[in-house]
């Protein structure tokens, strides 16, 4: 008998065989017929060229053969039955990426309430220094983002904006005042994050733009260098709730466009949850839901 003939039900039958004793016991367990049961046995056998259960009783045993297959038949149905069981699919970890800042005040409630409404599916958040925070690389199921974001295979859905502060050294002369506009921020050195960050040259008029700039790639290097003195920056309002710095004083920044905050997630590969993490992003943005203090 060719092997590409033997299926997962001749183990199964062996196995109902071998627990309940008897062909008539297993083929009631297996709703089958008696002879069709004693068929499946003798197939299997014939395939493995070895008798695996001794008939010369009422109640069948298995011969030395049968008890080594037994074990291995074990382990193939449970490795079976284990890939395709869904439910672990639906518990596994709901990955959601951001660059910085995550939900801002609302990423707490995000967390809470995805644990007290989803508890078999964990909400693991992860900071990723990349534009679309490792979804594109396939590190994260969703991602929380800032600016627009324009990618293949990306779905996106803006969830609420924010106002943009200004980033300046806490002992410099612009830390005194109580608000910024971007000619303040003109003449000074612009720390831009390429990496992840939103802002560019481009948020100043064309004939008003810092002349020079410095370089980062992720916001801890953005904020050492701003408290260094090397410049100033511009970011989100989050930010300063989240990445406070002793080195650091962020002020308003009352003319510049606000910065829109987006969930994103991939549109083929999603995992099961996303649809229901839009909802309740969408919920929480929407103002059901207190943001932290």
């Amino acid at each position: 008998m060719s092997r590409t003939t033997i299926e997962l039900r001749h183990l199964r039958c062996f196995l109902a065989i071998a627990e309940e004793g008897t062909l008539t016991r297993a083929a009631a367990r297996l709703h089958l017929t008696q002879p069709a049961v004693s068929r499946t046995l003798a197939a299997l056998e014939r395939h493995l060229g070895a008798r695996l259960v001794d008939r010369s009783t009422h109640h069948l045993a298995l011969t030395p053969e049968g008890r080594a297959f037994h074990d291995r038949a074990v382990a193939a149905v449970a490795a079976f039955d284990a890939a395709v069981d869904p439910e672990p699919l639906r518990r596994r970890p709901l990955r959601l990426g951001h660059a910085w800042s995550a939900f801002g005040p609302y990423t707490i409630p995000l967390l809470r309430r995805w644990q007290a409404e989803h508890p078999g599916t964990p909400l693991e958040l992860r900071r990723i220094d990349d534009r679309t925070a490792g979804l594109l690389r396939g590190e994260v199921d969703a991602a929380l983002l800032r600016g627009p974001v324009e990618a293949a295979g990306l779905a996106t859905e803006e969830l609420l904006s924010e106002a943009r502060v200004a980033a300046v050294p806490a002992d410099g002369p612009l830390a005194a005042r109580a608000s910024l506009t971007l000619a303040d921020l003109a003449p000074e050195t612009a720390v831009l994050n390429p990496v992840s960050g939103t802002t560019t040259l481009a948020l100043w008029p064309a004939a008003a733009r810092p002349r020079a700039t410095v370089t980062v790639a992720n916001t801890d290097d953005w904020l050492g260098a701003i408290a260094a003195a090397r410049g100033i920056g511009v970011t989100a309002a989050s930010t300063a709730a989240l990445h406070p710095h002793p080195g650091v004083a962020y002020r308003p920044l009352t003319d510049a466009p606000p910065v829109p905050v987006l969930l994103a997630w991939r549109t083929t590969d999603q995992h099961p949850a996303v649809a229901q993490l839009a909802a309740l992003a969408r919920e929480i943005a929407n103002g059901a839901e207190s943001p932290a203090p």
